[in-house]
């Protein structure tokens, strides 16, 4: 084998599912890990499911993800057209379906789909229908009094009815499949479109593929596949079959899970980094314990014999742990870019913002999470004043009442109210009267926030809301308390 030739070969139906991302994610990866050329290949054929700006979405996602393809529509590698509507409208698929006819390998079928549907039948539940080689009968003089009559066809593979077919998938090993299961299956549709599994042969042998990366639901199909190569005396690729990707229920990740696309995930506040990183790991392990790796890691290090046969579960605890990771380890500059609409969203007070996003940026794990920690700084929510009682920092509603009342006058007085000048205030004043930090610290936090939970301590919440309305809460406090 030469140099090492992959490709992603997307169907623009939609947001680009997580599935299809990991498969262009190891496609990548394979290719790049051995220093050869990552292809994207449109596969717009199935006119039904086209959606309108599905192409500039699979774009942007391929870009964004740094999946950059080395070919492609937009970069002729000289095996182009690389959407597969233009090769066939160069009728390149009717040409090679025709050769197989020439060969015996596929023919001709004229059946109606009201004969087709006579075939169905009901097997397990599940309606199935197996083409019965009817029009395989007729005679070459029949074929072409049809075709000048210009009756609808498809030509249909043709398949053996006795003795068995081996494949070899570098995942899943040798597989055998009885002929007598595999069906007849139509390669150019009676639109004249090939289908998606005899133009992804032609296209991927005429444009030198070596692996193709897949989801394991077309092992079933590889049989097929691996009958066109042999009738034309092609080199079969190298199959790498992933595993199927469920949810924590352990059924099959769908577009009612709410996360299922790299979009839907980017919408729900995650990092397209540990987004990329965590479906590296759907079904694929690296040696050793570590999670966290960049790209650029990833294809020093992937090595896809260790994709595992086994379903992938998308564990959404794990992903959110991934993302706190990336958030932790971010810029502070990019943090607080990124941060800033969720804060004004929920802010809406003059207030230092860029001290609010270091408050929370080590304690979130999705942008999302930002809301509950800091809408408090907009206005104290309604509490109960047993809050104030706190075990541990040796308060009650009582100690906190005359703590609060001792503290305000000290506030007021305080001309520099930043963090570490307020600090030091309020520990004189503990070490004066003999109090602990907490004991001092539980009561302003509380009637400052009206929260067990912040993401900052008593006076870093008072430097950020400032003097005037960090005593109007103390005020409020006093009064809830003095009831």
């Amino acid at each position: 084998m030469g140099k090492v030739r992959t490709r992603f070969a997307p169907s623009p139906t939609g947001r680009m599912h997580v599935g299809n991302l990991r498969t262009a994610l190891y496609t990548y990866l394979i290719a790049k890990h051995e220093g050869g050329d990552f292809i994207l290949r449109i596969e717009d054929t199935d006119q039904e499911r086209y959606v309108e700006g599905a192409v500039d979405i699979i774009y942007r996602t391929m870009e964004k993800t740094g999946l950059i393809h080395d070919e492609g529509p937009d970069k002729d590698g000289g095996y182009g057209p690389y959407v597969q509507s233009e090769r066939q409208r160069s009728g390149i698929y009717m040409e090679y379906a025709k050769k197989l006819v020439e060969k015996g390998e596929a023919y001709y079928c004229f059946c109606t789909q009201e004969r087709l549907d006579s075939l169905k039948k009901n097997v397990n539940g599940e309606e199935i229908m197996a083409y019965d080689k009817h029009c395989l009968g007729l005679s070459k003089e029949e074929v072409e009094a049809n075709l000048k009559a210009g009756m609808p066809f498809v030509i249909r593979q043709n398949n053996p009815k006795e003795g068995t077919t081996t494949f070899h998938d570098d995942i899943y090993g040798d597989i055998s499949v009885d002929n007598s299961e595999l069906d007849d299956m139509v390669l150019i549709k009676s639109d004249g479109y090939p289908t998606y599994n005899f133009a992804n042969v032609v296209d991927d042998h005429l444009m030198g593929i070596t692996h193709v990366v897949r989801g394991n639901e077309y092992l079933s199909s590889s049989p097929k596949y691996n009958r066109i190569y042999e009738a034309f005396g092609w080199e079969v690729p190298v199959y790498v079959h992933c595993p199927l990707i469920t949810n924590e229920e352990h059924q099959k990740l769908s577009k009612r899970c709410g996360h299922s696309s790299y979009e839907d995930l980017i919408d729900q506040g995650f990092l397209k980094d540990a987004i990329v990183n965590f479906v590296a790991l759907l079904g694929w392990s690296p040696e050793g314990n570590r999670e966290i790796y960049s790209l650029e890691e990833l294809v020093k290090i992937f090595d896809y014999h260790h994709i595992s046969k086994s379903p992938a579960v998308f564990d959404m605890t794990k992903l959110r742990w991934m993302n706190g990771e990336y958030m932790k380890a971010m810029d502070d500059e990019k943090f607080y870019e990124m941060a800033l609409p969720y804060i004004q969203k929920t802010v809406h007070r003059p207030l230092d913002f860029k001290k609010i996003a270091a408050m929370v940026k080590t304690r979130i794990e999705v942008f999302p999470d930002i809301a509950d920690l800091i809408d408090f700084f907009e206005e104290v929510p309604e509490y109960d004043a047993s809050m104030y009682t706190h075990k541990k920092m040796k308060t009650n509603e009582e100690t906190s009442l005359a703590l609060l009342q001792e503290v305000k006058p000290l506030l007021a007085a305080q001309e520099d109210f930043s963090n570490d000048a307020l600090f030091e205030m309020l520990s004189a004043f503990g070490k004066e009267k003999g109090y602990k930090t907490g004991y001092i610290m539980w009561p302003i936090r509380t009637a400052l926030s009206g929260k067990q939970m912040t993401p900052a301590g008593a006076t870093e919440i008072l430097e950020v809301l400032g003097k005037e309305e960090s005593l109007a809460r103390i005020d409020k406090a006093i009064e809830k308390l003095s009831k």
